[in-house]
């Protein structure tokens, strides 16, 4: 048993938690303990339930030289992340049972924090032949996704939406529009999305395409990693409109402006990119009234010598496990409360994706996150424990920060030397 004392929630009341294996046992301002069970005084850190980043690649199988589902793992946990929804566009894709398979049995084995696998709307990401929704729900897909690549066809969209909803599962939309050539009113799509939207780069683009396939079918559709202010006020308008439209974004979209482009070079690098400083007000502006569901990394790993490549050349992607609750608590620090934060970050990408509800209750999964809000940190890049190590934010200063990760009641990892 564990009894976790001195804690705090996400409202700053006290609370202390009893945990008995790897649920909790007992909750509340005090709790009696038994004799001899381990005590972890939480030092006035609050203490979070079950943070889940919903899009993160671990690259795992087939580009191991970036990350694995290890070290993957490792980084999550270091970050506070209790569990990861992992994309798609490994190799092979993760478009069959045999791939689906060989992450979860491999994620039991290796990795300290729980790892749920998205499958791939089209075989091998290829944009040709849907996938068979029913036989990748079956064999453990929590969503469907060809992240990193565009659902090119609206007709494919279209069905890879219907289908996905039959089975109660969410399509995720990585809006990249390849055709873009000009802007034109966002209304060209849907009417009701008006005609003072004009759509600028791809990413709005494909956005209204799908929120439009959302309004014609009912069916649920997720953006993924928004980051302009056209694309949030898409999304704000979809709501209103009654679509089931959901959306996420990233810490560097609410940090950082195309201006640390030249400053970090390619770590910098992304896809979609970084934004105006307009841009980056707005987003933030998304998240607190709530256009914005969830708060996410898109960790995306390379190595070194991927990154060292010019600039034109070097692939897109930055890690941001390791930086995830400290970048979503410095960005919003006297905008929104931590439990709003929270709520971002652990139950609403689990009510995504269709997975159980975690709290603070008896009862509930005992995968939990100590956090002092506080904090101040500096990330060092002989800190990071992802086998890569492209994120713009090393040697940056952070205020709030997860000290102490527990997973099935067990803490599997902390700052903490005593």
């Amino acid at each position: 048993m564990l009894h976790i004392t001195n804690a705090r929630n996400a409202r700053f009341e006290p609370i202390e938690l009893l945990v008995d294996g790897s649920t909790i046992a007992a909750a509340g301002e005090r709790v009696d303990a038994p004799e001899g069970c381990d005590r972890l005084d939480a030092r006035q850190n609050i203490v979070v339930a079950g943070i889940l980043d919903m899009h993160v690649h671990l690259r795992d199988p087939g580009f191991t030289h970036k990350e694995d589902i290890g070290t993957g793992g490792a980084a999550a946990v270091a970050g506070g992340v209790t569990a990861v929804a992992c994309m798609p566009n490994t190799k092979p894709a993760t478009d069959s049972p045999d791939t689906l398979r060989y992450i979860i049995e491999k994620a039991a084995a290796q990795s300290p924090a729980k790892v749920h696998p998205i499958a791939a709307i089209t075989l091998g990401e290829k944009g040709e032949t849907l996938v068979d929704f029913e036989t990748l729900a079956q064999a453990g897909a929590v969503a469907f996704s060809d992240d990193g690549m565009p659902v090119m066809s609206r007709e494919q969209m279209r069905e890879a939406m219907i289908r996905a909803d039959r089975l109660g599962k969410l399509v995720i939309s990585h809006c990249e529009d390849f055709n873009f050539t000009a802007p034109y009113p966002a209304s060209e799509h849907d009417p009701r999305l008006g005609a003072d939207l004009y759509l600028t780069n791809t990413e709005e683009s494909m956005a209204a395409r799908d929120i439009a396939l959302a309004l014609e079918t009912g069916c649920a559709v997720h953006i993924a990693h928004i980051s302009t202010a056209v694309s949030a006020e898409l999304v704000r308008r979809a709501k209103q409109l009654g679509a089931r439209v959901s959306c996420e974004t990233c810490p560097h979209y609410l940090l950082l402006t195309e201006a640390a482009v030249a400053e970090k070079g390619t770590n910098a690098k992304m896809n979609p990119p970084l934004r105006t400083p307009a841009d980056r007000e707005a987003i933030i502006r998304a998240v607190c009234d709530g256009t914005v569901d969830a708060l996410v990394t898109d960790h995306a790993p390379h190595a070194a010598e991927e990154k060292a490549q010019p600039l034109d050349r070097a692939p897109n992607g930055i890690i941001g496990l390791e930086t995830l609750v400290g970048g979503v608590l410095t960005a919003l620090r006297g905008k929104l409360s931590p439990e709003a934060i929270f709520e971002k970050m652990s139950a609403s990408p689990r009510r995504l994706l269709g997975l159980a509800p975690q709290g603070l209750s008896v009862g509930d999964p005992a995968d939990l996150t100590l956090i002092d809000p506080d904090e101040k940190w500096t990330l060092r890049e002989e800190d990071i424990r992802s086998k890569s190590h492209n994120s713009p934010f090393i040697g940056c200063e952070f205020i709030g920060r997860a000290n102490v990760t527990i997973v099935d009641g067990k803490i599997v990892f902390s700052h903490w030397k005593n």
